[in-house]
C-alpha cells in the first residue's frame, strides 16, 4: 500500500489539464447539487434521482454506440426521465412505481447499447462508475452551459418552488403552481443528475444529489442555512474526493460517497449532541 496516497504524485497530477479539469467541473457541480438537494429530500424524490441517473446513464450509452458527446447523451436521456417522471407521477402515491417501471425499461435498454458498443472498455465502466479523464473541453461547456440554466431557473422559481415543497396543499389554495413547478423541478434534476454521471457514474448519483441535503436537514431547518451546509458538503465531497482519487488512480465515485456518507454521520451526531443538550442541562 505504499504511495497509495502520495502527495508528491497527487501534487504532479494537479498539474495535469484534464484533472484541472474536472476540479472545476466538480466545483460546478457540487454547486448547482448542493443547491437542489434540501429541495430533493423536503420533497421526498430520493428515487426519482435514481431513476434520472439510470436514464442518464441510458442516454449516455446510447451516445457512446453512435459516436456522439456522451455529455449530450445524458443530458437528453435525464430530461426525458424527468419529464416522463413528472407528467407520469406527479402523485407521490404513483411515484415510484412509475419510476420503477421506466427505470427498468431505460436500464434494460441502456445495458443493450453498452453490449453493442465494441469501443474502449474504460469509457463503459467510466458510465457506471464516474472518471475525471472524461472531463474534456466539451464536457465543461456543456458543464456550464447547464449549470447556467439551472441557477437562472432557481432564481426565478425557488421561493414558490420552496414554498410548494414545504406545503404544497397550502401552496396550491394559495394559487401556486404546484403542478408545473413539479415539472420544472423534475427537469432541473435531470438536467444535474446528467453533469454529475460522467463524474461520479450512475451507480453513485446519490452521493451527490441526496447526500448532501440528508445531512443538512440533519442539523438544521433553516432552509437557506441548509442550502449553504449542502453546498459546502457537496464541494468537499466532490473536489475532494477528486483529489483523494488522483494517486491511486481509483474511480472517483467511491472517495465521493465516502465522505459524503461521513459527513451524513457527523451531522447526525451532531443533531443526536444538540437536542440531548438541554435535557442535560
Amino acid at each position: 500500500m505504499d504511495g497509495f496516497f502520495s502527495v508528491e504524485d497527487t501534487l504532479a497530477l494537479l498539474d495535469e489539464a484534464f484533472v484541472q479539469n474536472a476540479l472545476i467541473a466538480c466545483a460546478v457541480l457540487g454547486l448547482v447539487a448542493g443547491l437542489l438537494t434540501p429541495l430533493v429530500v423536503s420533497r421526498g424524490m430520493a428515487f426519482a434521482v435514481h431513476g434520472t441517473a439510470e436514464l442518464a446513464f441510458t442516454g449516455g450509452a446510447a451516445a457512446l454506440l453512435v459516436g456522439l458527446e456522451v455529455g449530450l447523451g445524458s443530458v437528453a436521456g435525464a430530461v426525458i426521465a424527468a419529464l416522463i417522471f413528472g407528467i407520469l407521477g406527479l402523485r407521490r402515491r404513483e411515484r415510484d412505481s412509475v419510476i420503477g417501471v421506466v427505470m427498468a425499461f431505460g436500464l434494460g435498454l441502456g445495458v443493450l447499447f453498452l453490449s453493442l458498443y465494441d469501443g474502449r472498455s474504460a469509457n463503459r465502466f467510466g458510465l457506471l462508475t464516474g472518471s475525471i479523464v472524461s472531463v474534456d473541453g466539451t464536457n465543461l461547456g456543456v458543464l456550464a452551459v447547464v449549470a447556467v440554466l439551472v441557477l437562472a431557473a432557481l432564481l426565478v422559481v425557488y421561493r414558490p418552488l420552496l414554498f410548494a415543497s414545504t406545503d404544497p396543499d397550502v401552496a396550491l389554495a394559495r394559487g401556486v403552481p404546484v403542478r408545473a413547478l413539479s415539472l420544472v423541478f423534475a427537469v432541473l434534476i435531470g438536467l444535474v443528475t446528467a453533469l454529475a454521471v460522467p463524474i461520479v457514474g450512475a451507480i453513485l448519483v446519490l452521493a451527490v444529489m441526496i447526500v448532501p441535503g440528508a445531512a443538512a436537514n440533519r442539523v438544521t431547518a433553516n432552509p437557506v442555512l441548509a442550502t449553504v451546509i449542502a453546498v459546502v458538503i457537496a464541494e468537499v465531497s466532490l473536489v475532494g474526493g477528486t483529489i483523494l482519487s488522483l494517486a491511486p488512480g481509483l474511480p472517483v465515485s467511491a472517495f465521493v460517497a465516502t465522505i459524503g456518507f461521513a459527513a451524513y454521520v457527523l451531522c447526525r451526531v451532531v443533531a443526536r449532541l444538540r437536542g440531548r443538550a438541554p435535557a442535560r442541562a
